[in-house]
């Protein structure tokens, strides 16, 4: 009986020891092979490839850059024709009987006006469409600098570059601006009335002269449409004064 007990004790150590060995065997082929830990290329340094030269094309001067519109109404003029100041001289007074803004916008009295700059600012051109109105009452057409409802100096009396009935005959009217018109404004203005009723002053100190300089390029004032300060206004002998329709000058488009 003894010895069948020592048989079966160096049995199971036997076995236990065989197992013990089989797992280390088995942990040890387990564990990951060390790696040799890659060597981190460099990256090669990016360059910034030197900017291309815009594509100049003086001849683009003469195309149609900034394009300005006004829708022309009678209630944008800044009173009524019956409130005409006393001291107004008689050229600038009606000569026909007058009627309301109510009245002009319920017989239809419109306009719709562009004006096209070219990008050189040599020219601008001028094309207005009106309804409502008889053309054949019409005597003064011009574009003031001014804001809306105030009455400012005339910028382009449209009567120094065209024949202003013939032209506004049909209801359409077109003409081509250029730099001498805005100086024939201011030229052809007389006395002390004309001297602050034509030519728009530039609000800035002039190397080449001590009193105030007026507008006389297109730049100079296709830089008033850009900060708002000029509006049509179309007169007739009933409104004269104020003027029968009159649209301040926005960005084409902007409304």
């Amino acid at each position: 009986m003894l010895e069948l007990r020592v048989s079966f004790f160096l049995c199971a150590v036997s076995l236990g020891g065989c197992d013990s060995r089989a797992e280390a065997r088995t942990s040890a082929e387990s564990q990951p092979t060390p790696v040799a830990a890659a060597t981190a290329t460099p990256a090669a340094p990016t360059t910034t490839p030197a900017p291309t030269s815009p594509a100049l094309d003086p001849s683009r001067g003469a195309e149609i850059g900034a394009v300005y519109e006004a829708f022309m109404t009678p209630h944008q003029e800044g009173d009524e024709e019956e409130n005409t100041p006393a001291s107004t001289p008689k050229q600038f007074r009606s000569t026909t009987p007058s009627q309301s803004r109510a009245e002009r916008e319920a017989a239809g009295h419109r306009g719709h006006g562009q004006l096209r700059f070219s990008n050189d600012f040599s020219r601008v051109f001028v094309d207005v469409k009106i309804e409502g109105i008889d053309p054949k009452t019409i005597n003064m057409f011009h574009i003031h600098c001014g804001k809306p409802g105030i009455l400012g100096p005339i910028l382009v009396d449209f009567a120094h570059a065209t024949d202003l009935q013939s032209n506004i005959a049909d209801s359409t009217f077109s003409v081509e601006i250029r730099n001498e018109h805005l100086t024939q404004t201011v030229e052809h203005a007389h006395g002390l009335v004309g001297a602050f009723t034509t030519g728009c002053i530039i609000p800035s100190p002039s190397l080449g002269a001590i009193a105030p300089t007026k507008v006389s390029t297109i730049a100079g004032m296709a830089q008033l449409a850009r900060d708002g300060e000029l509006y049509f206004n179309l007169h007739t002998t009933g409104q004269t004064y104020f003027g029968d329709i009159r649209g301040q000058i926005h960005p084409a488009g902007a409304h």
